[in-house]
């Protein structure tokens, strides 16, 4: 029979860490009972840091869970967060993570096992030096379009200044909005309000630019990338965030084109399109028929082609040559 208490280790028994201090002191000479306090000590730790790694995982998964279910309850998540404390011991009784032999080999007097640290880490400043032509294999200096093409939709637009955005705006918002019958600079003020300027353009997750001027979420009809982002949604007039998807773009000319197609290829957007040359009425039925749950986003919209910046720079832009 087993009567070590070292072996029978309960996350909630404060006798547990007790024994193992006693044990670290009784060991005294021996060294192979010194040694097994140290291995007991070293779980302990890990388990503590896998409880750490746990807790972290559950507190991330609360953005996505039914606050009204009564799997989510605090009856549960505190019965949840127990489990979770005695699974993260046993995980570290069993070498999951590795991290208690590590430990063991770092804090032993033998100094066969001890690594420097420089071997351990070193900050992530590791040595990055780019491959000339002739090292990289064959086959891949015969393909290099790839490469480029992965490292253009990496790219973000440079949004410097609200000049920049409109002029990266202008020629393909006046080609879509031809489409609808629809003044371009109506479109324009209703990115800028959605981006603020280009400055908060939705990013992918692999950090490359989402190109979605108009915020336009990824319902299940959508088949092209998408790009997830907490967003900040008014229900009964009280604000709310949510984890919501929307559409990924690999240019501003595709998310411009997207934006009249969206309106053109849902119902309830007629009427907004049926008033597309009377840019206020357009932006009323646009918030009535649901595009935005801001019940001032139109209001917003016309603050923006209302101020004189903005007309200035507009007109500023068409002298240039940007028609």
């Amino acid at each position: 029979m087993n009567t070590n208490p070292l072996e029978k280790q309960n996350f909630f028994d404060l006798g547990d860490l007790n024994a193992l201090r006693q044990d670290a002191l009784k060991s005294g000479g021996d060294q192979q009972a010194s040694n097994e306090a140290l291995k007991k000590a070293a779980e302990q730790f890990e388990s503590i840091f896998t409880q750490m790694l746990m807790k972290s995982m559950r507190k991330a998964n609360e953005a996505m869970e039914d606050k009204n279910s009564p799997f989510n309850s605090s009856g549960v998540k505190f019965f949840q967060e127990m489990h979770d404390q005695q699974l993260s011991l046993e995980l570290s009784k069993k070498g999951s993570l590795g991290l208690a032999d590590l430990i063991v080999k770092q804090l032993s007097p033998n100094v066969d096992g001890y690594k420097p640290s420089s071997i351990l880490r070193n900050d992530a400043q590791l040595p990055m030096q780019k491959p000339t032509p002739e090292q990289l294999p064959e086959f891949i200096r015969r393909q290099p379009e790839p490469v480029a093409q992965a490292e253009k939709l990496n790219e973000k637009p440079n949004f410097d200044s609200p000049e920049s955005f409109i002029s990266a705006m202008w020629d393909h918002a006046k080609s879509a909005a031809q489409k609808i019958g629809l003044n371009p600079a109506v479109m324009i003020a209703q990115a800028a309000l959605e981006t603020g300027w280009g400055k908060h353009v939705i990013a992918k997750q692999d950090g490359g630019s989402s190109f979605n001027l108009f915020n336009i979420k990824a319902d299940r009809a959508w088949q092209g990338e998408h790009a997830k982002k907490m967003t900040l949604e008014f229900e009964k007039g009280l604000p709310v965030q949510k984890q919501a998807s929307f559409r990924a773009y690999e240019s501003i000319k595709d998310s411009i084109n997207d934006y009249v197609d969206f309106l053109q290829s849902n119902p309830r957007y007629s009427q907004a399109l049926n008033n597309a040359d009377k840019p206020e009425q357009y932006l009323e039925e646009l918030q009535q028929a649901g595009y935005a749950t801001d019940p001032n986003y139109a209001e917003k919209i016309k603050n923006v082609l209302q101020r004189g910046e903005f007309k200035q720079m507009l007109t500023s832009l068409v002298r240039q040559g940007v028609n």
